[in-house]
């Protein structure tokens, strides 16, 4: 079964969409809902996908800035839009970002089979594709440091410690420490640090959550603490950020 992500701000369309998807017969499952492009690559973080269809308008973080994100996160999830018909601007926008398809509102059984068969099938024909180019491929193993950097790509910034880090490869902090910065030339705390402040600042741009909480996302609990290090890296605080990117 291939798994698909709904993600859009009303439930009931939720609803009806998931009921839609399991009339089609497809061999197609409905793994998750999320009602925001935020909270969507929040799931996505601990949960697995092949297809996300999404609305483009949506509040905290809209379905245009969810794809960016995908894509700058190194997602490889493939994304339906789904609107109505005045957003056909919008529309073009998100194929030109990436988006494979669309779907309009409200979104009818023979409209999604048509569309979800032709995903499958691109999708059918990539992984052949890439099973035959695998097949002559060698598999190199990933050194620990590789092992590293890896996990740390596939959790929230906030969750991200030296302990656990050197946990996963098997090896002592200091000296898991010690070969990071090596290997790396930055310490393991300092780069998870500027992962996080990444984070941060798009945070900051493309969604309307509070300082407060983007600081506890991140793992901070003293917001004074964050505004510091947020400052002594870029410059100014992070409500001055927001405002210099044009968030009000």
């Amino acid at each position: 079964m291939n798994n698909i992500l709904i993600v859009d701000d009303e439930k009931w369309v939720r609803s009806a969409l998931k009921w839609t998807v399991e009339q089609t017969g497809l061999p197609v499952r409905v793994a998750g809902e999320c009602s925001n492009g935020l909270e969507a690559l929040d799931w996505l973080q601990i949960n697995q996908a092949d297809l996300v269809l999404a609305d483009i308008t949506m509040p905290v973080m809209s379905g245009l800035a969810f794809l960016e994100s995908l894509r700058q996160s190194g997602n490889d999830q493939e994304v339906i839009f789904i609107t109505v018909n005045e957003d056909f601007g919008c529309v073009q926008q998100a194929l030109r970002a990436g988006a494979i398809d669309y779907l309009l509102k409200p979104v009818e059984a023979e409209q999604l089979t048509t569309c979800l068969t032709k995903w499958l099938t691109r999708r059918q024909h990539k992984t052949t594709k890439q099973q035959d180019a695998g097949a002559t491929l060698p598999v190199v193993p990933l050194s620990p440091i590789e092992q590293v950097l890896k996990y740390i790509e596939s959790l929230p910034p906030g969750q991200v410690t030296l302990a656990e880090a050197a946990k996963h490869v098997y090896m002592n902090p200091s000296y898991l420490s010690q070969l990071f910065k090596q290997q790396q030339g930055i310490n393991f705390i300092d780069y998870v640090t500027q992962i996080r402040l990444n984070e941060a600042k798009r945070l900051l741009t493309s969604t309307t959550l509070r300082i407060s909480e983007i600081a506890e996302r991140l793992g901070y609990s003293d917001l004074a603490y964050f505004t510091n290090i947020f400052k002594r890296s870029c410059q100014v605080t992070p409500s001055e950020y927001r405002k210099t990117q044009g968030r009000r």
